[in-house]
């Protein structure tokens, strides 16, 4: 099992690569000149290189590992229901996405409708423009069609959102080292089970379909990344262009907002703070919601309404906070009564990750990453709106496996792939089992 000198710390500066250094950053003392020292390396530039970012790339080999299998379940599951990948990886809010990307706004086919059945010239605009928009963009170049534009974009920031959940693990396993219940953890190992966890989520088939969770987890991780490493200006474009993705970007939104705050209160009076950083921080704060209110700015422009995105979301998909009432009601239901698999495995689910919050605040997960999760399960749990769609929605909560990929990270690795198989094994079939199975939206 990998120990955490067996990777740098991607949070500090990489050792000069003429130096020889070790991997946990710090350079070989030698009594030559730092010449003789190149010369004495016998590793070639590009071995160096590799060496230093082996977590990016195991990180990499990991996630698109897990999801091929993930596709190839799907692909068979198409197959024996009589139809096709294609139509599977694009159904229901795809088909949104892919028609906002090809008509704009007001050119969706009335064809598509809310979950009334009813389609409004403002219908549209309950889908943020960040994700379709940039798939239409893409969708321009020579030979490219939407549909390919969507996969391959899906593609790229799906393993950006995995580098980024590497990363982010090696950096909480790094923090919570000395204060955690857990104990100590291999970093590089706990970052690369949390890329596994996050892969083999229950619903992490929709992180290659035309849907938007792939951008918001790429986005989210890295605004997290950002507070953590105190990179205050990735924090903030970060969660600025979260707002174009998605409703719940407000909760990152928040979560940099109060980090920048609380770093600024806390380093008002410390020299090791300066002026730069101050500002980097203020600028964070400033940058985080530029995305969300603009948007909301175009809705209310269209609408005649400051309220008008909400009202669109709330009478098309009966989506408002009711503090927990809808899925109170929905898992009580469907435990006891229902005799299908998919919403009793939804119930599950949601149950599931009331339990992985309550373990990452007893592990002391890092406030910011705690924060972003809790505020997240919150904004779903506690709202009602379809439940089918919960287990896709609660996908960026992955943050909160991270105590159980510190742990996986310490157990011996006969132990950590009994566990590890059955989740990736039970996810792929989930995931083609909604797709395909599942008669209704999700």
């Amino acid at each position: 099992m990998a120990t955490p000198t067996d990777v740098d710390d991607p949070g500090r500066p990489d050792p000069d690569p003429g130096t020889g250094g070790v991997d946990d950053g710090r350079p070989i003392s030698s009594g030559g000149s730092t010449p003789a020292r190149r010369s004495a390396d016998p590793r070639p530039p590009f071995a160096d290189w590799v060496r230093r970012h082996r977590w990016c790339i195991d990180a990499l080999v990991v996630y698109l590992v897990i999801r091929a299998i993930g596709i190839l379940t799907l692909a068979r599951f198409a197959d024996l229901r009589d139809t096709t990948l294609g139509k599977a990886l694009t159904v229901w809010d795809g088909q949104w996405m892919l028609a906002i990307a090809t008509h704009g706004y007001d050119g969706v086919p009335a064809s598509l409708t809310d979950a009334r059945g009813i389609h409004t010239s403002d219908t549209a605009f309950a889908f943020f423009p960040g994700y379709p928009y940039l798939v239409g963009l893409l969708a321009k170049l020579p030979g490219v069609t939407p549909f390919g534009a969507a996969l391959t974009l899906n593609l790229v920031l799906g393993c950006i959102a995995a580098v980024g959940a590497a990363r982010l693990g090696m950096a909480c396993a790094r923090l919570m080292s000395s204060h955690s219940p857990i104990g100590p953890a291999p970093e590089r190992a706990t970052g690369l089970f949390l890329v596994v966890l996050f892969a083999a989520t229950p619903m992490s088939i929709v992180l290659n379909m035309a849907y938007t969770e792939a951008m918001f987890c790429a986005l989210a991780t890295w605004a997290l990344i950002g507070i953590l490493e105190k990179r205050w200006l990735l924090a903030g474009v970060m969660a600025g262009l979260c707002g174009f993705c998605r409703p719940t970007a407000a909760v990152i939104i928040g979560v940099v907002v109060l980090a920048s705050i609380v770093f600024l209160w806390t380093g008002r009076h410390s020299s090791a703070v300066t002026g730069t950083d101050r500002a980097r921080a203020a600028a964070a704060i400033v940058l985080s919601p530029l995305g969300y209110l603009t948007y909301l700015g175009v809705v209310w422009a269209h609408t005649g309404s400051p309220t008008g995105w909400f009202r669109i979301q709330t009478e098309g998909w009966d989506t408002e906070f009711d503090w927990g009432v809808a899925a109170f009601n929905f898992v009580n239901e469907q435990l006891v009564n229902s005799a299908e698999v998919a919403p009793t495995a939804t119930s599950w689910i949601v149950l599931s990750t009331l339990v992985m919050l309550a373990v990452a605040v007893w592990a002391r997960l890092p406030w910011p990453v705690l924060l972003f999760g809790s505020l997240l399960v919150a904004q779903i749990v506690l709202s009602s709106g379809l439940m089918m769609s919960r287990p896709r929605l609660l996908l960026p909560a992955f943050v909160l496996l991270i105590p159980l990929a510190m742990a996986l990270a310490r157990a011996r690795p006969v132990v950590a792939g009994l566990v590890i198989v059955p989740i990736v094994v039970g996810s792929s079939w989930f995931g083609a089992h909604m797709l395909t199975v599942f008669p209704h939206a999700m």
